[in-house]
Formats: structure tokens, C-alpha cells, sequence
């Protein structure tokens, strides 16, 4: 039988064509929702409840699917979530580089992606901050190169400054990003309101 899958697809990350996971094929896997508005100065937003959305917007917000993970293992403990907020600096044109922590160590860079339902890190990135992937469940990414394989890990936090997440389930594969170490997904990214204005060159990432 072969492993679960992972659908792709390809965005264009600077001008250079870059593979995203988008979903997992894993059985029972279910779907919350993410909602995206942009306002009249073009300030892009992102929440997971329809109810903050401004009314004046609510009907142009764009529903997004976001996937839930597996039930994670006991010996995990869930991370709160600080209520304070971040700022990530970035350059509009450019992709939105962030410094990132998994379980406290790090850091690494990844490159904030609401186009990715997942975070994806590359196996060398993950095995410098002494993370293991041995009897990691297995999956097959399929891409326009041809096809691959990725595990997928349980950590217990993500951190991005102030902003934390876990336990979290990440994809481990090397994409071949250039400067980067992977991917912060929309499953780090929905347990925030996040905020892209690009007049100010700054993301902020508010508790939910």
C-alpha cells in the first residue's frame, strides 16, 4: 500500500517558482476555516471567525480551508498562546522572512506563507536544532519536478517572537527554498489575527 499523500500546488515566492504543500491526505483529517479581507487602504487581514470581519467587508471576505491535525500524542502538553503581539518587519515585493523557534531552539528562518496550509521545515534545518524524525509517518509530495517523499512530526511549540503554537504537527521535506529553511503555514498563522500592511512594512500577529 503506498503511504498517504500530500497535495501541492505552486506559487510564485519573488520571482522564483517555489513548491507549497497545501494539504495532507490523511484519513479522518477534518477542516476548520480561515477567513481573508483586504480594507480600502489594502491592508490584508486574516481570522478565523466571520464575526471579525468588519460588516462592511464581510461579504468580500474569502473563506479559506484549513486543515485540522490527527489527535496528537499524550505526552504532549498544549503551549498557551502569549497575549501579546508580534511585529514581523518585511518588504513588500519580497517574501516575509521570520526568525522561528521549535521548541525553544533555533533559531531558523522561514518564509510566512498564507498560501500553505502547513508548516514545512527541511530535514537539515530540524536535525541542527535536535529534532528526530525516525519512525516518522510517511508521505508522498507530488510536484511538478515529479514525486517525493516527506514525514510529518509532532513538536511541541513553534515560536515566532512572542507568538507561540503547540504542539503542532509539521511537514518535514526540503523544498529547495532559497534563504530558507521551509514554510510558516496557515497552522501556525489561525491561531492569530494577522495583519500585512504593506504601507507600514510590517505583519502583526495578534492573539485570536
Amino acid at each position: 500500500m503506498a503511504p498517504d499523500g500530500f497535495r501541492i500546488r505552486v506559487t510564485m515566492v519573488g520571482r522564483a517558482a517555489v513548491v507549497i504543500l497545501i494539504g495532507m491526505l490523511l484519513p479522518g483529517i477534518a477542516l476548520a476555516d480561515i477567513y481573508y479581507w483586504v480594507d480600502d487602504q489594502g491592508i490584508q487581514y486574516y481570522t478565523t471567525t466571520l464575526e471579525n470581519v468588519p460588516e462592511p467587508y464581510r461579504s468580500e471576505a474569502v473563506l479559506l480551508s484549513l486543515p485540522t491535525s490527527p489527535p496528537m500524542p499524550p505526552e504532549l502538553e498544549r503551549t498557551p498562546t502569549p497575549k501579546s503581539f508580534t511585529k514581523v518587519p518585511f518588504t513588500p515585493g519580497l517574501p516575509v522572512l521570520v526568525s522561528a523557534k521549535i521548541n525553544g531552539a533555533g533559531p531558523i528562518t522561514l518564509i510566512l506563507d498564507t498560501g500553505s496550509d502547513r508548516t514545512l521545515v527541511a530535514p537539515a534545518a530540524l536535525q541542527k536544532l535536535g529534532i528526530s524524525t525516525e519512525d516518522a509517518p510517511q508521505g508522498i509530495v507530488k510536484g511538478v519536478t515529479g514525486t517525493s517523499y516527506a514525514v510529518t512530526v509532532w513538536v511541541q511549540s513553534v515560536e515566532v517572537g512572542e507568538a507561540r503554537v503547540g504542539p503542532l504537527l509539521i511537514v518535514v521535506h526540503d523544498a529547495d527554498l532559497k534563504g530558507a529553511d521551509g514554510l510558516l503555514g496557515r497552522d501556525f498563522l489561525a491561531n492569530f489575527n494577522v495583519t500585512m500592511d504593506s504601507k507600514e512594512k510590517v505583519v502583526t500577529l495578534a492573539p485570536n
